[in-house]
């Protein structure tokens, strides 16, 4: 029986440093009616990701923060309860920005309907949603991999740095993953099919790359910034590529961002450093998805997946992103 109560995560506060529990406010209110337009979602999985860290903070950025007071930003998943719209009906799953809570009214133009019978639902957050759109547009358009190429990905065993380097063995390249910890370097190298991995809480990340890429970095994605984007940047081929997707060890930063240090070898190796964000390309998710799931078909691809249950876990399943505890693709599952 679907509740008459919409459970809700508003942000409460500006966090300073980590999202710690008491920027957050637990709320219930009744549910809304689905006018005309509109549709009423029960929402059942959660998409957790490190963007989420900079949607709370104020200032320009490439979304408007997320208001204090308002419930908290997120992706999801869920199933049409109730319909103003032709185009929808009850029954239907849709994927949209329904926010951190058990119920969402979305215009039904900002709401995409998916068919579950081709993948499990947490899919549609992770290689099948804007995890797999990420990585597919940031290798293949910024990254713009050749077959022989050296690739580095940084934070290699969560969503995003997972299917990129898979990605790039898929066109022929060599792929190193950088991780944290021996169970996720082994994951890269005996499930994932990558050629190298680093430890960076166990190696000298700049002399492992000396030695797993003598010849020199031709593609550097990078999730995490910080002292590891400046060891790649020392190991930089002629005419690399930096793509620049996130930077995760310096989001909870409660001092200024710490730039490249090694920026000049960029000039040194007349390379580029390019930053991207994935909503640019929505016109071309199709695309992205009917490649992917092709390759998740065939088995050329694996994605893992870290579910955390209940709503009410949201915050500490949050600080899992920051603490390197995902392994996969984090989601939250809040029915179903």
């Amino acid at each position: 029986m679907t509740s008459t109560m919409n459970r809700q995560w508003r942000l409460a506060a500006r966090p300073v440093g980590l999202p710690e529990p008491s920027v957050w406010q637990w709320t219930t209110e009744a549910l809304p009616t689905a006018g005309a337009g509109e549709i009423l979602v029960e929402v059942l999985y959660l998409s957790l990701d490190p963007a989420m860290r900079g949607w709370m903070n104020e200032g320009k950025s490439y979304v408007p923060p997320v208001a204090l007071g308002a419930v908290m930003r997120a992706l999801g998943i869920g199933r049409v309860i109730a319909s103003g719209d032709p185009g929808f009906t009850v029954g239907d799953t849709v994927v949209g920005i329904t926010g951190v809570q058990s119920h969402a009214l979305l215009p039904a133009a900002e709401a995409t309907k998916v068919d579950p019978a081709l993948a499990p639902l947490p899919s549609f957050l992770g290689v099948l949603g804007m995890t797999g759109m990420t990585a597919y547009f940031g290798l293949l358009d910024v990254g713009q991999p050749k077959p022989g190429e050296t690739v580095v990905v940084s934070g290699a065993a969560g969503a995003v740095g997972a299917l990129v380097g898979q990605i790039a063995k898929l066109k022929g390249c060599r792929v190193i993953g950088i991780a944290g910890g021996a169970d996720k370097c082994r994951y890269l190298t005996e499930q994932l099919g990558f050629d190298g991995a680093i430890d960076y809480k166990a190696e000298d990340v700049k002399k492992a790359l000396r030695a797993l890429a003598p010849k020199g970095v031709d593609i550097y994605f990078d999730n995490v910034g910080g002292d590891i984007l400046d060891a790649v940047l020392s190991q930089l081929a002629r005419h690399a590529r930096v793509v620049i997707c996130g930077a995760i060890s310096q989001y909870n930063n409660t001092t200024a961002v710490k730039g490249p240090a090694n920026y000049m070898s960029l000039l040194v190796n007349r390379a580029r450093m390019e930053g991207f964000v994935v909503f640019d390309y929505a016109a071309r998710y199709g695309e992205a998805v009917r490649e992917i799931a092709g390759w998740l078909a065939a088995g050329k691809v694996t994605a893992k997946e870290d579910v955390v249950r209940g709503l009410e876990h949201f915050p500490e399943a949050l600080l899992k992103l920051f603490k390197g505890e995902n392994f996969g693709k984090l989601v939250l599952q809040v029915a179903g």
